[in-house]
């Protein structure tokens, strides 16, 4: 059986109006699509977890609200995704209104499919090496930390593509949720004081 969190009753409580239905139907679907789901806020907002792992995670903010799938390269990869061509978390882009999602009939698929790549045994395809560097979208998790700490978002909006991908890298691909956890907390120490990911190599 699923679990809900009365945390995240709070959560939607206390949200903007528009965002309360949003969030609710996202909720709904989640559950609808993986009955086991587990809810737990973390990094602020409401993330959604099954068989130990992050399953996806909804968030709200002044005018928009995010959704966001934790391995949504491969539900990409299987067509299930779009990659997002807005500046927000998750793969939906600015979410303001249930209609800026897809029918809850897709989402359930996606759900079911993004719950059964939680199951033991299911591994991730091993990453080809990237040779062109691109710019990458900061992930939602990431942005809301750096937001909190002045410093290390103004030296991260500062600093060239490069490295900021370093970063962004560094962090989305940590196996593990604590791994993430303790890079991020890392990667907030070093631009609090100006520092690139590898500065420790740089040539002074």
């Amino acid at each position: 059986m699923g679990k809900k969190d009365k945390k995240v009753d709070a959560y939607i409580a206390k949200s903007q109006d528009f965002a309360k239905p949003i969030l609710s139907f996202i909720r709904e679907t989640v559950h609808k699509g993986c009955p086991g789901v587990e809810e737990k806020i973390k990094w602020s907002f409401p993330n959604f977890l099954y068989k130990g792992g992050i399953l996806c995670n909804m968030g709200a903010f002044k005018e928009h609200c995010t959704f966001g799938f934790w391995r949504a390269a491969i539900l990409q990869e299987k067509g299930l995704l779009n990659p997002s061509d807005q500046q927000a978390m998750g793969q939906f882009g600015r979410i303001t209104k249930i209609s800026d999602l897809p029918s809850q009939t897709k989402l359930v698929k996606i759900v079911k499919e993004a719950a059964r790549l939680n199951e033991p045994g299911i591994k991730s395809p091993i990453k080809k090496k990237v040779t062109v560097r691109k710019q990458l979208e900061i992930p939602g998790y990431f942005r809301i930390k750096l937001n909190k700490n002045k410093k290390a978002k103004i030296t991260f909006d500062k600093f060239s593509q490069s490295h900021k991908n370093e970063y962004i890298e560094w962090i989305t691909e940590a196996k593990t949720e604590t791994t993430r956890d303790k890079r991020i907390t890392t990667s907030i120490d070093y631009l609090s004081n100006g520092k690139p990911l590898n500065w420790k190599y740089m040539k002074k």
